[in-house]
């Protein structure tokens, strides 16, 4: 992504239409994420939260959210976060991700990711884990990512 990121956020979001609309340019950067159709609802450093709907194309033969399409939103929202949380002179990239299915996913998906702690500058790489839960419309937990970023110095230009 980009350092511009959380100003591109904060410019659409009271917009009408913008979570919509910086959703889709996510989406135009990242093309994958459009098959999940996410749609990102707060983001500042710390803390991002982004939802999908439970629709046909993300869901299994159970009838509830397909646990790639859960990977996906927590990728998604777990590296907007990433992004806009780290020194604008380090940049990052996933390097594995955990997870646990704990219930079945039935709804609209609320995803949360938080940095297990604060992102620091560093003359060295370091991996820094996302916390990502998904809760239903209820409220409950339906699955957990951890997901290992590896943040590192940008290259000097």
């Amino acid at each position: 992504m980009s350092a511009n990121v959380l100003g591109i956020y904060r410019r659409l979001e009271r917009k009408p239409f913008g979570a919509w609309l910086f959703s889709r340019l996510i989406c135009f950067k990242a093309p994958y994420f459009g098959s999940i159709g996410p749609r990102m609802v707060r983001l500042e450093p710390g803390r991002g939260e982004a939802t999908i709907r439970h629709r046909r194309s993300v869901t299994n033969h159970l009838g509830t959210v397909h646990a790639i399409a859960l990977c996906n939103l927590a990728e998604f929202v777990g590296g907007l976060t990433t992004d806009v949380s780290i020194p604008r002179s380090m940049r990052w990239i996933p390097k594995g991700m955990t997870v646990e299915y704990l219930k079945k996913a039935v709804g609209t998906m609320h995803a949360v990711a938080t940095p297990a702690f604060e992102p620091r500058e560093s003359t060295d790489g370091y991996e820094l884990p996302m916390e990502v839960v998904v809760s239903n419309p209820q409220g409950e937990p339906v699955f957990r990512a951890r997901i290992s970023m590896w943040v590192s110095p940008r290259p000097a230009r």
